[in-house]
């Protein structure tokens, strides 16, 4: 399912998470954010940072792993009453867009943004920062382990 793998450092993710808050502070200011939990925790609390935002809530949701792709189940929905207008909607990764399309229902007009965007769920966010391919799998910070490596030819000699 996953060819390649991206891995991302903890420098790595301050950066693009600062990157997109650049880039939403061109736009309105927001009421407050919405982090997705788990993977959108980290890139909110950079961007609220940054934008001046203390206003924070999460949705959580579950929806896939590395191996398994399933129905989004949300878990715990966000405490606003609206219909989402000038709040800001922070995960880490847009995949196919299943658990953008399962909020944005309680939330049609909230801005969503991403820090990493894939081509199938591209169209469901308003801003992101960086695209990867479909068949990439990113290794966040907080998945990984310091320990050596197997080299891209060691992966594909099989």
């Amino acid at each position: 399912m996953y060819d390649k793998s991206f891995p991302v450092s903890w420098e790595e993710l301050h950066r693009n998470s600062k990157a997109l808050a650049w880039r939403l502070s061109e736009m309105k200011p927001y009421k407050g954010i919405i982090a997705v939990t788990r993977g959108g925790l980290v890139p909110a609390a950079i961007v609220a940072r940054e934008l001046d935002i203390r206003l924070i809530d999460t949705v959580c949701v579950l929806s896939y792993n590395q191996k398994n792709k399933g129905d989004v189940n949300v878990l715990k929905e966000c405490s606003i009453a609206d219909d989402g207008k000038d709040w800001l909607i922070v995960d880490d990764l847009v995949d196919t867009g299943e658990t953008i399309k399962t909020i944005r229902l309680k939330l049609p007009n909230a801005h969503y943004a991403t820090v990493y965007a894939k081509p199938s769920g591209r169209e469901q966010v308003d801003t992101y920062i960086t695209e990867v391919s479909q068949d990439t799998w990113i290794y966040f910070p907080w998945d990984m382990e310091m320990k050596p490596a197997p080299t891209i030819s060691e992966r594909t000699q099989k």
